[in-house]
């Protein structure tokens, strides 16, 4: 079977291996929140959602929300779960902003920027039944701020990759 055919090749596991690295690193990098579990650890799967696609990305930035989490010992419990689907859902909005929109203007970029951005960081609200309303507006900011600081280091690689012709 060649390698065009068999999906999990060799280079595909090696690149979701290195990001989700990555994505662990990241996630040491702490920002100041009520759960202790809000760090830089999306950019490198928004980064590979980009630029590889979806299941890459989805892959490497629901391992680093789980490890970053589990590092402050899971402080929300299961509900690490949901969140982790919630950041799949973010990279694949971003990939769909950068790859279905015109690049006319980096039109794509920013509307792939705004939009993940804003979805992962008001996503405590989506939680609110579960999380409480306080926690959920308590931890609103923080979200905020480390989902933009996530997304802008990530656009800022693709785009200097995609100088490089790195990536496609």
């Amino acid at each position: 079977m060649s390698s065009k055919n068999n999906y999990w090749n060799t280079k595909r596991v090696a690149r979701i291996a290195i990001f989700t690295s990555i994505a662990i690193l990241g996630s040491f990098l702490k920002l100041p929140s009520p759960t202790g579990t809000v760090a830089l650890d999306s950019a490198p799967g928004f980064f590979a959602a980009a630029a590889w696609g979806y299941l890459e990305g989805g892959l490497v930035i629901s391992a680093g929300h789980l490890i970053s989490s589990a590092i402050v010992g899971f402080p929300l419990g299961v509900l690490h779960l949901p969140i982790a689907l919630i950041m799949i859902f973010a990279a694949a909005l971003f990939r769909a902003g950068i790859r279905k929109i015109p690049e006319k203007y980096k039109l794509n970029q920013i509307t792939g920027t705004l939009t993940a951005g804003s979805f992962n960081g008001l996503a405590g609200i989506i939680l609110a039944p579960a999380l409480g309303w306080g926690m959920a507006i308590g931890i609103t900011p923080s979200l905020i701020v480390a989902s933009f600081i996530n997304v802008i280091v990530a656009i800022t690689v693709y785009n200097i990759l995609k100088e490089t012709k790195y990536i496609k």
